[in-house]
């Protein structure tokens, strides 16, 4: 199935929630360029767009953050428990004070964030953003989301047996801050590894991002620092707008995105850390579209690593992960509720 386009003759229907009526005329102008979208209708706030829910029965529903009357993470809750369908989150609240909020709405099932235009869409941006609409117009929301927890099931998880994991490389992408919101929370302070993690993410969320992650995890979250040594129980991101590389040394090295990229390389952080870390490297793929995280995973595998990826029930969108176990680079599958209690044992099996 094509990632970026799963039914790509079906019209997709767009409800777009926002009071200002400038952001409402610059998305419809810009998202209603590709055929496939036709804009249903809009809302100046989160009530109005509730009603038009469940009148319009749209595919996909773009609400930004802060409206009269229901803002947009009261308008997220409703749309979940009355009429379950996609939620792209497009906002202008990307300032500290404001963004761990737009990671309260992907918390309460809102499935992706994007950043507002304020006077129009550069050709790149505009790509991304008709991308992110196709894409979540294929996912299935339900009532209920597929747990995040869960014993460990005898057998499934992988054995650190003859090999003493040494470092812990995660990459996520669509769905990816919950995934990580629950994992992170799973982990404890004493976790003996370090964690390198890439989340596909525009740059102007990513220091949201970590405050979001950080409220309830025990392990100190930050943006990598070039030069610096990855810590154990630290789990570390890219800097906004370069790619994390593990220099020949074990230090964290960055390297500025291409133009064109739609964020920070996961294939490039696993790599490298499979190249330093060797059979020491436990790579992670959660949810998430596209193909990015499978090459590294492999390289994982190949340098005698652990490799695990996220299964299809409660992944958001089975991409990344799918094209990782086809290329069978992934020794196992896990629901997400299973990876922490395996990434636990192989670290405990290993450092005591």
């Amino acid at each position: 199935m094509d990632d970026l386009n799963p039914q790509k003759n079906r019209q997709i229907r767009l409800l777009l929630v926002d009071d200002s009526p400038v952001a409402l005329l610059l998305l419809r102008r810009a998202l209603t360029q590709d055929p496939q979208i036709v804009v249903v209708g809009t809302a100046r706030d989160g009530a109005e767009g509730l009603r038009m829910v469940h009148e319009l029965k749209p595919d996909v529903v773009s609400t930004d953050l802060h409206m009269p009357v229901m803002n947009g993470l009261e308008l997220t809750r409703r749309i979940m428990a009355e009429s379950p369908r996609p939620v792209l989150v497009c906002s202008t609240a990307v300032q500290s004070e404001h963004t761990t909020t737009v990671f309260d709405l992907l918390q309460a099932g809102a499935l992706d964030v994007f950043p507002k235009p304020r006077t129009g869409l550069e050709d790149s941006n505009l790509a991304e953003l008709i991308r992110k609409v196709k894409i979540l117009s294929g996912v299935k929301v339900f009532r209920t989301r597929a747990s995040v927890s869960g014993d460990l099931a005898a057998g499934t998880a992988p054995s650190g047996q003859a090999r003493k994991p040494q470092a812990v490389v995660i990459g996520a992408s669509t769905g990816g801050p919950g995934a990580l919101h629950a994992l992170f929370q799973a982990l404890p302070a004493n976790f003996p590894l370090p964690i390198l993690c890439v989340q596909h993410i525009a740059g102007e969320f990513a220091k949201g991002l970590i405050s979001w992650l950080a409220e309830q995890s025990k392990l100190t979250i930050n943006f990598a620092q070039a030069g610096e040594p990855f810590q154990r129980g630290t789990i570390t991101f890219p800097a906004p707008g370069c790619n994390l590389h593990v220099g020949p040394s074990g230090l964290a090295t960055m390297t500025p995105l291409d133009a064109d990229s739609i964020g920070s390389s996961v294939d490039v952080t696993m790599i490298s850390g499979a190249h330093y870390w060797g059979a020491g490297t436990v790579g992670v793929l959660l949810t998430g579209m596209g193909s990015d995280g499978s090459q590294g995973m492999l390289a994982i595998s190949r340098a005698g690593g652990i490799t695990i990826a996220q299964n299809a029930e409660t992944s958001v969108i089975f991409g990344m992960p799918e094209r990782a176990i086809a290329l069978g680079a992934a020794q196992s599958v896990l629901p997400l509720g299973e990876i922490a209690p395996a990434l636990i044992r192989l670290a405990v099996a290993t450092h005591g």
